[in-house]
C-alpha cells in the first residue's frame, strides 16, 4: 500500500471510491454534507490517518475511519485497504427500511405518477391508512 503524508479530502474521497468523481466530493464538500469532527469541511482541508469522516448521503449520515491515505484511485478491492465504514447499525437499518419501502422509486419509464398515485402516496408518507 502506498501511504501519503498530506492529502486532500476530496482526493481521498474519490480515491477511495466514496465518490465517483472528485468534482462531485468537492461539491459535497462545499455543501456542507462531509463533517470531522462536527465541523464541516472544505475540499482543500488536509486529511490525516485515523480521523473519522462523516458524509451526509440523505436520509442518513455515513461514517468511515481513515486507515490510509491515498490520492490514486484504485479497484474496490484495494480501497478496503484505505478506509473502514464504521456507519452505526440502526443508521444501515433505518437505510434499508427506506430502500425496500421504496414507495417512492418508480420503475425507469413508467412516467410521473397520477393524482391517484400522488395521494396514495401522500398518504404512506403521513402514515394513514388507505
Amino acid at each position: 500500500m502506498m501511504a501519503e503524508e498530506k492529502v486532500r479530502i476530496d482526493k481521498w474521497l474519490w480515491a477511495v471510491r466514496i465518490f465517483k468523481t472528485r468534482s462531485l466530493a468537492a461539491e459535497e464538500c462545499a455543501k456542507g454534507h462531509v463533517t470531522i469532527g462536527d465541523v464541516h469541511v472544505k475540499a482543500s482541508r488536509e486529511l490525516k490517518g485515523g480521523e473519522v469522516v462523516k458524509v451526509r448521503v440523505p436520509p442518513i449520515e455515513r461514517h468511515y475511519l481513515v486507515k490510509a491515505l491515498t490520492v490514486k484511485r484504485m479497484s474496490a478491492q484495494l480501497a478496503a485497504g484505505f478506509v473502514e465504514d464504521i456507519t452505526p447499525p440502526e443508521n444501515l437499518a433505518l437505510l434499508n427500511a427506506v430502500k425496500a419501502y421504496g414507495f417512492e422509486s418508480r420503475p425507469r419509464g413508467a412516467g410521473r405518477p397520477t393524482k391517484r398515485d400522488r395521494r396514495m402516496i401522500d398518504r404512506l408518507k403521513e402514515g394513514e391508512e388507505f
